[in-house]
């Protein structure tokens, strides 16, 4: 063990996925051996946890460039100072939240993104917290029969469930009419660890490709509950100037909505991905 993960406290959330990690200082400042061992925490527990990292938005560009080159979300526009962050914000009288479903961010997209990292601003007193998934995990339980089959099958992703919930003030002017729409394999191997994963979500899955979606639907019900069994999950607990950064190549997540009549202030930057294979 070298120097720099010898002074972590890598405490794992739970045994399928996550790890809350201590003793880093502040990731803004964060040095590239330390840099090098996180993201290799980050490929062994899908997603990180981080506690009391107050950085601006500038910074926490800073920290998620480390990782990668940011994109911007195709549906919101991002903040003034930091247009590679996006603020996700409940207010007190709103019912619905965003991200409010089990998913991976934008597969609707040619090239969905390698990573998510999102930062605390404000908090509820209780609830809000966000589950993740391993989707790793959930392709390992499959059976053999199941996973051949799936081998050879390819999902349609798209963004027509996610315009449903466009009811921001702040939607991007120049997004255009046409609703998204991508294939990608329904099992995805990880171009880093060389992991198969399950790549499909209730969010943006319609269908198998050359399948209707009646065809599609039976099975992908399955997937969809499949993919989320109690054992492949963990829950973190926010507070403000905590900090999650999982892999959207192999996770789902889901934003509890628990927390009504409470303000919660996000910021969020993506990292951008490659073509699933």
């Amino acid at each position: 063990m070298n120097a720099i993960a010898s002074a972590l406290s890598v405490r794992r959330t739970a045994g399928a996925l996550g790890a809350e990690i201590h003793g880093t200082g502040r990731l803004s400042e964060a040095s590239d051996s330390l840099i090098a061992e996180l993201r290799r925490l980050w490929l062994q527990h899908s997603v990180l946890f981080f506690r009391e990292q107050h950085l601006s938005p500038a910074e926490l560009v800073g920290f998620a460039r480390r990782f990668g080159t940011l994109v911007e979300y195709p549906y919101l526009k991002g903040l003034a100072e930091a247009p590679e962050v996006i603020a996700i914000v409940k207010e007190p009288h709103e019912k619905a939240n965003f991200g409010g479903t089990w998913h991976t961010d934008t597969t609707y997209l040619p090239q969905p993104p390698m990573a998510t990292m999102l930062i605390a601003r404000e908090t509820p007193p209780h609830g809000g917290d966000t589950a993740f998934a391993s989707c790793t995990a959930a392709y390992e339980a499959l059976s053999p029969a199941m996973q051949r089959m799936l081998e050879g099958l390819r999902g349609i992703n798209s963004s027509v469930i996610a315009d449903k919930f466009r009811t921001r003030e702040d939607v991007r002017p120049d997004l255009p009419p046409k609703l998204f729409e991508a294939e990608h394999p329904v099992i995805r191997t990880h171009p880093e660890t060389g992991r198969k994963a399950l790549f499909v979500s209730s969010s943006h899955t319609i269908r198998f490709a050359g399948m209707t979606e009646a065809e599609s639907a039976p099975l992908l019900a399955f997937l969809f509950a499949h993919q989320v069994r109690q054992e492949f999950t963990c829950r973190f607990r926010w507070e403000p100037g905590s900090i999650a950064f999982w892999d959207n190549r192999c996770t789902l997540h889901d934003a509890i909505n628990d927390y009504q009549g409470f303000r919660r202030v996000m910021h969020r930057v993506t990292v951008a991905g490659d073509t699933p294979f």
